[in-house]
């Protein structure tokens, strides 16, 4: 090995092993007249990557420098070296100290460094699966199979896909090749990348934490009614006094009751003939309102639900102590950092597919399933002409997948700095989407029996969100032998589901501290504790009697519009101000060199195609909008002034940052001039790989190192000697 080295470098003109002491230029200059050359300024001890080297002196004296803003080589063509001139000749002239080691910089010489360390994931594998639990929530099981079913069954697929290629991965790749690269979260990392947009980060930090307050109650709701299903009957089986209303009707109860003929079941009593046919209650029973007992359970049992927002009520205290409960999960789980995350997103990512395949089995065998899974999957070719259709097709890719929330640039931040990102991302963006439509049929199985048990059209039992995994599945089970199993099974589903997702959500708030206050590194499980202890008083509010419409509300506006905006916004930034190609040959730095389809196909969608497909998403939301409403209830306009200002925090992020960005510039510079300045990265963007440090002001009694080649002393060097 140290004979083929030495031979390319004396073939390329490079140093020679026995004459380290001295390297060979055209003007024969001595290491200290190249060393008083070199660029070293302060800020190389806060990680600089190397791209101080295109700055010019008079532009620091100026006080340009403490922007910290680099100049690329294409920016100043002057400066590029003749083509005649041997790049080792120029080597130390143009390479900075602290310049990034890659896989072809190993004949520099050096004590290689590593960048401070973050923590990284222990193996590949790790950060798949937490990327796929991620990724793969409760929207996935809740919402998808509705938004099929209403937006043209079988034909949706076509729109759903066309997105995941439009948005889901190009925009899912950015955020995880921009993580790993420079190995910071999104409140560094885009400081670094473009200052101006700065906010962004913070933006997208702003979204994954409000939406961590209520996602974390869904889960605290999972918690109680799992524990209420150890039990050899459930308790919304039959209607109890204490949380029914009027209009609870027990199929089961009825069924008993009309086991003797001529009895009838009205308003949870069981009247023998006599009686019903004195009081014509047999006419009365047909046409009264019904409500299953899962509906009065989930309403009046658990939650307690007031008349509307205007009474929030107080904390329910079964839900406050799941609540708690969620969040001593979440930090047992992340007070280690991603080390011990890594561990648990195999059990989280996994069990759910465990759990979706067996009651997929299970639900293809009752009766009824069979219609069920025909009216999911029936094509209804006329809606792919309606607007609607393709914004919801969008939006659903859009959350399943999560770009522009902060967790996917977090999580690849601790990634290897080589690991492929390029095909997690199609892992994960394919195993979404089948995970969506494979939870279709395990719903429309399950949907397509209660149908046919109740004697109801499908379109009439159908549901999303809440009231299908609250209410229409708690329902069906109750009809299934040894129906506490299959309760059990459902929300343990849906408790990893959502501890899945959650995690990234908040390793996004706690990545975002760290990165920004480095020194609270070493106390990582104090900031895990706060963060939960913050997260746990803000979902109280959730848990109150009103709680369920101030979550309808911040789901509704929090993650719509302005994450449309932030992801439109940073396809901009690196396909237009940053450079597509810049930005593809750092991917390349990664993962290898790609070809010329490769190249292209990422240039054409984050330049063209999916800033575009997110300003039709951004403007039909807009144009579509109507003030909110849950159920019959209409929310007041003042609740949705409050939730209009919830969707307005990031933007408010990023304005009031660049704005501030702005004033705080050079007051020799014009308006227009700090803000083109602004757009170009900063002096510490770079790659987050080794870095190579050579110190030459300190004697090392003539002994110089490389790895690549032996040791060799020469005799009386002193590197201050000028004479050397």
């Amino acid at each position: 090995m140290s004979d083929r080295k030495e031979k390319r470098s004396k073939s390329e003109g490079g140093i020679p092993p026995g004459n380290l002491g001295q390297f060979p230029n055209e003007n024969n200059r001595s290491i200290p007249d190249i060393a008083a050359n070199v660029p070293l300024m302060e800020s190389a001890r806060d990680g600089q990557r190397g791209t101080e080297k295109y700055h010019e002196k008079s532009e620091m004296a100026a006080g340009k420098g403490k922007w910290g803003v680099a100049y690329y080589k294409q920016d100043y063509p002057e400066r590029d070296l003749d083509d005649d001139v041997n790049p080792n000749d120029t080597l130390v002239q143009d390479v900075s100290s602290t310049a990034v080691l890659t896989p072809l910089d190993d004949d520099l010489v050096g004590e290689v460094k590593e960048l401070e360390d973050r923590g990284n994931w222990t193996g590949r594998f790790d950060f798949l699966m937490s990327l796929l639990g991620y990724s793969v929530g409760l929207g996935n099981v809740w919402r998808f199979p509705y938004l099929a079913y209403s937006n043209g069954g079988g034909a949706f697929v076509f729109p759903f896909v066309l997105m995941l290629l439009l948005l889901g991965l190009p925009l899912m790749f950015l955020e995880l090749a921009l993580g790993q690269y420079a190995a910071l979260g999104p409140s560094v990392v885009f400081d670094r990348l473009c200052p101006l947009f700065h906010g962004m980060g913070y933006g997208m930090i702003s979204v994954s934490g409000i939406v961590s307050l209520y996602y974390t109650v869904i889960i605290a709701w999972c918690i109680l009614y799992l524990f209420t299903s150890f039990t050899s009957e459930l308790p919304w089986e039959k209607c109890h006094p204490e949380w029914a209303s009027e209009h609870c009707y027990s199929f089961k109860e009825a069924d008993l009751c009309h086991q003797v003929p001529g009895q009838v079941y009205y308003k949870q009593v069981c009247y023998n003939a006599t009686v019903s046919l004195e009081r014509n209650l047999s006419l009365l029973a047909q046409n009264v309102t019904r409500h299953p007992p899962a509906q009065d359970f989930f309403e009046r049992g658990v939650l307690d639900q007031s008349n509307g927002i205007e009474n929030i009520g107080v904390p329910q205290w079964k839900i406050t102590l799941c609540l708690l409960c969620a969040w001593l999960m979440t930090f047992g789980a992340l007070s280690r950092g991603v080390k011990s995350t890594g561990k648990v997103v195999y059990f989280t990512a996994l069990f759910p597919y465990v759990v979706l395949v067996i009651l997929f089995f299970r639900g293809v065998t009752l009766p009824g399933a069979a219609d069920g899974i025909i009216y999911y999957l029936t094509p209804r070719f006329d809606k792919l002409g309606e607007a609607k259709v393709w914004s919801d097709a969008a939006a659903q890719i859009f959350f399943a997948l999560s770009p522009a929330w902060g967790g996917l640039i977090t999580l690849s931040s601790y990634n290897q700095f080589h690991n492929n990102c390029f095909k997690d991302s199609l892992i994960v963006g394919i195993g979404n989407i089948c995970t969506s439509i494979f939870a279709g049929f395990v719903i429309f199985s399950i949907i397509g029996y209660l149908a046919h048990d109740l004697q109801m059209p499908i379109d009439k039992v159908v549901d999303q969100g809440a009231g299908l995994a609250f209410i229409v599945y708690p329902d069906v089970v109750t009809r299934l032998p040894i129906s506490p199993l299959w309760s059990i099974l459902f929300f343990v589903m849906m408790i990893t589901l959502g501890m899945g997702s959650e995690f990234a959500l908040l390793e996004t708030m706690m990545t975002a501290v760290q990165d920004t206050f480095p020194q609270l590194r070493a106390k990582k499980t104090y900031v895990v504790a706060v963060v939960c202890l913050i997260g746990f008083l803000g979902g109280l509010s959730v848990t109150c009697n009103g709680g369920m419409y101030i979550l309808q509300l911040m789901d509704n506006y929090v993650s719509s519009w302005s994450v449309f905006l932030m992801a439109g916004l940073e396809s901009v930034t690196i396909g237009w101000i940053y450079g597509g190609d810049r930005f593809i040959s750092d991917i390349e730095m990664m993962i290898g060199v790609k070809g010329n389809a490769f190249h292209n196909f990422f240039k054409l969608f984050w330049k063209f195609l999916s800033p575009m497909t997110l300003a039709f998403v951004f403007v039909f939301n807009l144009i579509q909008y109507k003030p909110l409403e849950f159920g019959d209830y209409i929310y007041p306009m003042w609740s949705n002034g409050i939730g209009w200002i919830l969707s307005l925090v990031p933007i408010i992020f990023i304005s009031t940052i660049a704005i501030t960005k702005i004033l705080k510039g050079p007051k020799e510079m014009s308006i227009m001039e700090r803000v083109r300045f602004l757009l170009k990265p900063s002096q510490s963007w770079g790659p987050a790989h080794k870095v190579p440090t050579f110190d030459i002001s300190e004697p090392d009694d003539g002994i110089i190192s490389n790895p690549n080649f032996s040791s060799t002393v020469i005799p009386n060097f002193d590197c201050r000697d000028p004479k050397v």
